[in-house]
């Protein structure tokens, strides 16, 4: 195989919509075979190395795996902020019509595992783990879908995207309230006057990222060492970024003519515009047809989902598979609690709500026998819990044997979940394009506002 082959291949697998959940999967399955090899030393070691940046008066010290997950995981919440915002501003939760069905949905799916978290675990020490099974990873759940192909039509797709998005502001939102450490009032104050900057930024229609970024920094440290976690400033950051561009269609299309105008001229020799000028300025028209929002979006990407959230999963989900840990783990109500609680919470929760409101008529689904069957199999998909129950783990427990026996209650009911609801939708029959979906989609899911194209 020549280079040019190999790197056609390469990028042909990033394009995909199952790469990231490939890349998570292969990212866990490398952390588990490395901590439970003669190199789980040096992996555990390599977790506890010590890292600072800044200076001398303004340092900030932490190991690599607190780098992980308080710092990269911070510009995963980011991302994660900018899409609640656009799926706010512009998708699906854009009204109370089309986001009641997808929210109640998802709330249903993270309340119902909570209380059977609650109900193994109820006024024991374990309680600090509630949270974990609430969560669906949305790269692992689309990567199954992509896999899946044609036996799952595009509403569902949206479908379960959608509560996605609502069940990440509902995690959100519980890390922000629940998982606080001791407020230091002082730094809590740097960061709200961070944010009032940015606010005022996205008043003033700055288009430009790098001042937003600047401050987030700052405002991602401020809430560092307020006892907040940190994470949070990644989505109050995400909600600061302007999600309408600077400039009117009028002058973009101005600005535009201009530039096809300087490429004439640089054609001829005889006058000094350059061809770089005349990319310049076309680049720059490019930069203010899209919002910031959207620049930010597409930017971080292919960062988020191939690199942060497989090195989170390399750093957090090595499980060692000792005999007496194990054991202790499936005797445990920790473990059985994070397991049930995302198999049965998460189907029961959101196929029961999706069930209730369509009898009730509040949703555009088909009451059918084909519906339910794709409903169910999603429902399934959402006991993955994987990346944010991992976080939301490391969150609540200190003792290594604790999160030893949460990893193996998160592994085991996402996986069992996994296998189901891919077994369960494999054996629908495949969906061609002419088929009429079920489920009120948006004929176009765009990241502008419609009178901004």
């Amino acid at each position: 195989m020549t280079n040019s082959t190999l790197y056609s291949s390469i990028l042909h697998f990033f394009k995909k919509d199952s790469a990231a959940g490939v890349m998570l999967l292969f990212a866990t399955i490398a952390a588990l075979l490395v901590a439970n090899s003669p190199l789980s030393e040096a992996y555990h070691h390599l977790m506890e190395l010590e890292f600072a940046i800044g200076f001398p008066t303004l340092m900030i010290e932490h190991s690599f795996h607190e780098w992980i997950n308080d710092g990269l995981m911070a510009i995963f919440f980011l991302l994660v902020g900018l899409e609640i915002k656009r799926e706010l501003k512009y998708g699906e939760l854009s009204s109370v019509q089309s986001a009641l069905l997808p929210v109640i949905a998802a709330f249903s799916g993270a309340a119902l595992p909570a209380l059977i978290f609650w109900g193994f675990n109820g006024g024991m020490e374990y309680m600090d783990g509630w949270a974990i099974p609430m969560a669906t990873d949305i790269a692992f759940v689309i990567g199954v879908l992509a896999v899946l192909g044609s036996r799952v039509p595009v509403w569902a797709k949206v479908f379960v995207t959608t509560i996605a998005v609502a069940d990440d502001l509902f995690a959100v939102l519980v890390i922000a309230i629940f998982y606080t450490a001791r407020i230091n009032i002082g730094a809590l104050g740097i960061a709200c006057i961070c944010l009032l900057v940015l606010l005022a930024f996205n008043y003033k229609k700055v288009n430009s990222l790098a001042p937003y970024m600047l401050v987030g920094f700052v405002m991602w440290w401020a809430v560092l060492e307020s006892g907040v976690h940190s994470t949070i400033a990644g989505v109050v950051l995400g909600f600061a970024i302007p999600a309408s561009r600077g400039w009117s269609i009028e002058k973009l299309t101005e600005y535009a003519q201009e530039g096809f105008d300087l490429f004439k001229q640089a054609a001829d020799e005889n006058l000094p515009v350059t061809r770089e000028q005349a990319l310049h300025h076309m680049d720059k028209t490019v930069v203010h047809a899209q919002s910031p929002l959207h620049r930010l979006e597409h930017t971080l990407h292919n960062t988020v989902y191939f690199v942060i959230m497989p090195l989170f999963a390399f750093a957090n989900a090595g499980l060692v598979f000792n005999p007496e840990v194990m054991t202790k783990a499936f005797t445990s109500t920790l473990a059985w609690g994070i397991t049930l609680g995302l198999f049965f919470g998460k189907q029961l929760g959101i196929f029961g709500a999706t069930w209730l409101l369509t009898k009730l008529g509040f949703s555009g689904l088909a009451d059918n026998r084909e519906t339910w069957k794709v409903v169910y199999g999603v429902a399934l998909l959402g006991g993955i819990g994987f990346t944010m129950s991992l976080f939301i783990a490391d969150l609540s427990f200190s003792d290594f044997e604790l999160l030893e026996f949460s990893k193996v209650g998160i592994l085991t009911g996402s996986i069992v979940s996994g296998l189901f609801g891919y077994y369960f939708l494999s054996r629908t029959p495949e969906y061609g394009a002419e088929v009429q979906q079920p489920y009120d989609v948006p004929e176009q899911i765009t990241l502008e506002n419609p009178d901004d194209t």
